[in-house]
C-alpha cells in the first residue's frame, strides 16, 4: 500500500513538473501581431528557478517587469543582476540597449529577441524596445502561464525575432465619460494594449454626461457634474482622484503606454457647465446631461472666464499627464448659441471673423498657444478644420479619412480614425473583424511624400453603447486585434483566413485575462436567389468551424432546428430562424431573418431618383426581394435616400390581381432618419394611364426617439394591374427642434410589397 501510494506521488511530481514537448511548436501561430521576421529552430530553453535576468541599470523597470511576471507563474523568483558579466552565459535572460539596428528596422521601438538552449537575449536602442521584445515573450508562453498555475519550469522554443512597427501612434479611445469605468478596468486595458504592442491610451474623461477628473482650483467639476440623474431618478456617475490618475499614468509608464487625456472644448461641455453656469453663453442653470446627443449649450467663445477656466484646467491635467499631446475634442459644437450671443458677437466683430465657424477656430487656436507655452501639442476632432487649422495641431480623422487627408496634404500630422472602420463601439453587423483587418490607416489618394504625416490609428470605444465591462470586453475584442496588427505589421498583401486562425489562438490567453470577447462577425451570410419568380434562400457559414441550423419561426411553423439543406424554398411569409455553434459552443444568439411572400417578388424596379450608395442593402433589387429589414438601421436590408425622395416604378411584368399595395419606413429621428411625411401610390395597367391608389399621411410623432418600423399600406377591391408607382416624401432637411436642425435628413425604406 505504501509502495503504491510512493509511485502516485511520483508520477504527480512527474506530471506537474514542465514536459520538454509543452512549449510552442509553432510560433507564427500564436504571435500577434505578427513580427516583421522570424526564424523558429528546433528546441527549448528552460526557464527554472536558477536562471537569472541580467540587465543594464537603466532597464530596472523593465528588468522588474519581467520579473514580476515570471514570478505570478512560477514557484521560484528570478534573480535580477544589473550591469554583470556572469562566468557561464548559461539560464540568463539578457536584458540589452546598446543594440544597433540596420536602417531596415530603425524605430525607438524596434527589438531583436534571441532565444537559444543556453539563454534568452532581448536587444533594442531603447528601454520601450526592450518593453516590446518582453511582451513578444510573454506570448511565447503556453496557456496555462496566463492561468498563473505556479510550476517549477517554463519552456520557450528556441527562435530569432527582429521587429519594428509600421506605425508610432497605435492605440484605442477609452470613453469614461459617457459609462464610468472603475480603475482596474483601466489598468486591465492598459496591459492588453501593451500584450499587443499597442502605445496609446486615449483616455476620454469629460463629457455631456460627465466630468470624470478631479480639478483642485473647481470642485464643483466632480461634486456637481461628476454625476447625473438617470431618466428612472437613480442617481449614476464618478471620477477619478488625482491619486488614481497618477497611479494609472505610472501602471501605464511601466508598460511603455503613452496616455493621452482628452478634455472636451469648446462642445461636449454641459456637465461643467451644469457646474459653472458662467461658462456657457446664457448664464442658465442646467444639468448634466442623461441622454446621447448633441447639445447646444457650449463654452462661451466670447468670455475672458471661459479661456481662464479652461486655462487653469489644463495647467492641473498637464502635472498629472506626461503625454507631449493634450486632446481637446473639437468636435460635435453647434453655434447656434454663438449666434445669438452678444459676448461672442463682439469676439468676431474685434477679431476681424468672418463667422462663428472662425470663432471655433480662433477658440482653438488661442488653447493651441497656451499648449505651446508649456511644451505640450494639440490633438482634436476634424471639426477643428472649420475656419482654418491651427499651425501645429495634429487632426485624428474620424467622418471618414478627408480630415486626415487634409490634414497631410498641408503637412501636419494626422491620426485616422474614421468611424466605418474605427468605431467599435458599432455593432459587427457594421464593422466586423474582417473590416478592421481590411482597414488602410494612409489613404490611397494621399501622395508618397505626404504619407509620413499619418502617424497611425485608434479604435474608438465610445460609451454610449458600453454601459459595464463585459459589454466592453465584447466590442474590444477581438476588434483590438485585427487593429493591432494594421498597425504593428501592416501586412502588404493582408490575409484574413490566416489571421482568423491565429485569432483564435488568442481566445484561450484572453479568457485567462479575464476578458470575455464578443464575436469576430455574422457566422452566416444568407443570400437570395431568384428561379422562375421562386426565391431560393441559400445559408452559407463563413467558415468551416460554424455549425448552422435553422427552423421557420411562426404560429404553424417548425418547433425544431433542422440541418441547413442546399437552399430553403421561400414558401410562407415567416421568420427563419438560424442557431450556429462553433466548436461545439453556442455562437452568439439566434440570427432572424424576416421575409414577406408577396406578388411583387422578383419584379422589375426603375428608380427615378437614386439611393446612396452607402446604404444601398442589394441593390436594384433590394425592394421587392421578399427579405425585411429589423429596426436597426445597419442592418444591410434598408435602403437609404440622404435629403431626396423615394421616387420608383415597379413592373410586375404582367397583368396582375392584386387588393394590397404598401411599403415599409424606419422611424429613427435620433439617428437623423426620419418615416415621410406621406406616401402616394398610383397604379396602372398599360404604364401610360395611371389612377390614384392611396395618398397615405404619416401617422408616427416625428419627435419620438424610439426606433419603430413603420408600414404606409392600403386595401382596395381586387383590381388587375401591370405597374406601381410609389412616390415617399422625405423631410429633407430637418426640423428646427432636431439637434441636425437643417442638414439632410435620412429616408429608409426596405420592401414595397404587393398582394
Amino acid at each position: 500500500m505504501k509502495k503504491n501510494t510512493l509511485q502516485t506521488l511520483l508520477l504527480i511530481l512527474l506530471i506537474s513538473c514542465a514536459n520538454p514537448i509543452e512549449y510552442r511548436k509553432n510560433v507564427a501561430d500564436v504571435l500577434l501581431p505578427k513580427p516583421m521576421q522570424l526564424q523558429q529552430q528546433k528546441g527549448y530553453f528552460s526557464l527554472n528557478k536558477h536562471t537569472v535576468i541580467v540587465a543594464a541599470k537603466n532597464l530596472k523597470n523593465e528588468a522588474l517587469y519581467l520579473q514580476h511576471l515570471l514570478s505570478e507563474s512560477s514557484k521560484f523568483t528570478t534573480k535580477i543582476v544589473y550591469d554583470f558579466k556572469p562566468d557561464k552565459e548559461e539560464n540568463v535572460i539578457f536584458l540589452t540597449n546598446t543594440f544597433n539596428f540596420n536602417d531596415e528596422f530603425e524605430s525607438e521601438e524596434s527589438y531583436k529577441l534571441l532565444i537559444t538552449k543556453k539563454n534568452i537575449e532581448i536587444a533594442a536602442s531603447t528601454t520601450t524596445g526592450v518593453m516590446r521584445g518582453i511582451q513578444t515573450l510573454r506570448q511565447l508562453f503556453i496557456n496555462d502561464f496566463y492561468k498563473k498555475s505556479k510550476r517549477i519550469s517554463w519552456q520557450l522554443p528556441q527562435l530569432q525575432i527582429t521587429d519594428k512597427p509600421a506605425f508610432k501612434h497605435r492605440g484605442i479611445l477609452f470613453d469614461s465619460g459617457r459609462h464610468f469605468f472603475s480603475t482596474n478596468v483601466v489598468k486591465k486595458y492598459i496591459d492588453l494594449l501593451a500584450f499587443y504592442k499597442m502605445n496609446v491610451f486615449h483616455w476620454h474623461l469629460t463629457e455631456d454626461q460627465g466630468w470624470r477628473i478631479a480639478i483642485d482650483k473647481y470642485p464643483k467639476l466632480t461634486e456637481i457634474g461628476a454625476y447625473r440623474i438617470q431618466k428612472d431618478s437613480t442617481v449614476y456617475g464618478g471620477f477619478y482622484t488625482k491619486e488614481a490618475i497618477k497611479s494609472i499614468v505610472a501602471y501605464a509608464k511601466e508598460r511603455h503606454i503613452t496616455v493621452i487625456p482628452e478634455i472636451e472644448m469648446p462642445g461636449h461641455s454641459t456637465a461643467a457647465i451644469a457646474a459653472y453656469p458662467e461658462l456657457s453663453c446664457t448664464g442658465d442653470t442646467i444639468q448634466v446631461a442623461n441622454e446621447w446627443g448633441i447639445f447646444e449649450d457650449i463654452y462661451c467663445a466670447g468670455n475672458e472666464d471661459t479661456f481662464t477656466f479652461l486655462e487653469n484646467v489644463l495647467l492641473e491635467v498637464m502635472d498629472l499627464f506626461p503625454s507631449e499631446y493634450i486632446h481637446i475634442g473639437g468636435d460635435e459644437a453647434p453655434k447656434d448659441r454663438w449666434k445669438d450671443c452678444s459676448k461672442c458677437q463682439k469676439r468676431i466683430k474685434e477679431e476681424g471673423l468672418k463667422d462663428e465657424k472662425e470663432l471655433q477656430s480662433y477658440f482653438i487656436k488661442r488653447i493651441e498657444k497656451f499648449l505651446a507655452k508649456h511644451n505640450k501639442k494639440l490633438i482634436g476632432w476634424d471639426e477643428i478644420l472649420q475656419g482654418g487649422l491651427s499651425p501645429t495641431a495634429t487632426v485624428q480623422s474620424w467622418r471618414g479619412e478627408k480630415g486626415g487627408i487634409v490634414a497631410a496634404t498641408n503637412n501636419q500630422y494626422a491620426i485616422m480614425s474614421p468611424r466605418a472602420y474605427c468605431y467599435f463601439d458599432y455593432d459587427i453587423l457594421n464593422t466586423d473583424l474582417e473590416k478592421v483587418y481590411n482597414f488602410k490607416p494612409i489613404p490611397s489618394e494621399l501622395p508618397i511624400t505626404q504619407q509620413k504625416f499619418i502617424l497611425g490609428s485608434e479604435g474608438n470605444l465610445w460609451s454610449e453603447r458600453i454601459p459595464d465591462e463585459n459589454t466592453l470586453d465584447a466590442k474590444a475584442f477581438p476588434r483590438i486585434l485585427a487593429l493591432s496588427e494594421v498597425l504593428w505589421t501592416a501586412p502588404v498583401t493582408p490575409n484574413f483566413n490566416t489571421f482568423y486562425q491565429r485569432v483564435q489562438n488568442q481566445y484561450p490567453v484572453l479568457k485567462n485575462k479575464g476578458v470575455n470577447y464578443g464575436l469576430e462577425f455574422i457566422p452566416v451570410k444568407i443570400e437570395n436567389e431568384l428561379k422562375e419568380d421562386k426565391v431560393a434562400i441559400k445559408i452559407i457559414p463563413k467558415f468551416e468551424d460554424f455549425k448552422a441550423m435553422y427552423r421557420w419561426n411562426c404560429e404553424k411553423c417548425d418547433t425544431v432546428f433542422k440541418p441547413i439543406p442546399k437552399s430553403i424554398a421561400l414558401s410562407k411569409s415567416a421568420e427563419l430562424e438560424i442557431s450556429v455553434t462553433k466548436n461545439n459552443a453556442k455562437y452568439g444568439t439566434n440570427l432572424n431573418q424576416s421575409y414577406s411572400l408577396h406578388k411583387a417578388i422578383g419584379a422589375k424596379v426603375n428608380y427615378k431618383t437614386a439611393y446612396n450608395s452607402y446604404y444601398k442593402a442589394s441593390g436594384d433589387d433590394a425592394l421587392v426581394n421578399g427579405r425585411l429589414a429589423s429596426n436597426k438601421y445597419r442592418d444591410t436590408n434598408w435602403q437609404g435616400f440622404l435629403g431626396a425622395d423615394v421616387n420608383c416604378v415597379i413592373d410586375l411584368e404582367e397583368a396582375t390581381t392584386v387588393s394590397t399595395i404598401g411599403a415599409r419606413f424606419l422611424h429613427k429621428q435620433k439617428s437623423w432618419i426620419l418615416a415621410p411625411s406621406w406616401v402616394s401610390i398610383e397604379v396602372s395597367l398599360d404604364g401610360n394611364s395611371w389612377e390614384n391608389w392611396a395618398k397615405i399621411e404619416a401617422t408616427v410623432n416625428e419627435k419620438s426617439e424610439q426606433s419603430t418600423i413603420e408600414v404606409y399600406s392600403k386595401q382596395h377591391l381586387p383590381k388587375t394591374i401591370r405597374y406601381i408607382k410609389l412616390f415617399a416624401k422625405n423631410v429633407e432637411k430637418l426640423p428646427e427642434w432636431h439637434e441636425g436642425s437643417g442638414k439632410k435628413g435620412w429616408l429608409f425604406i426596405d420592401e414595397i410589397f404587393v398582394r
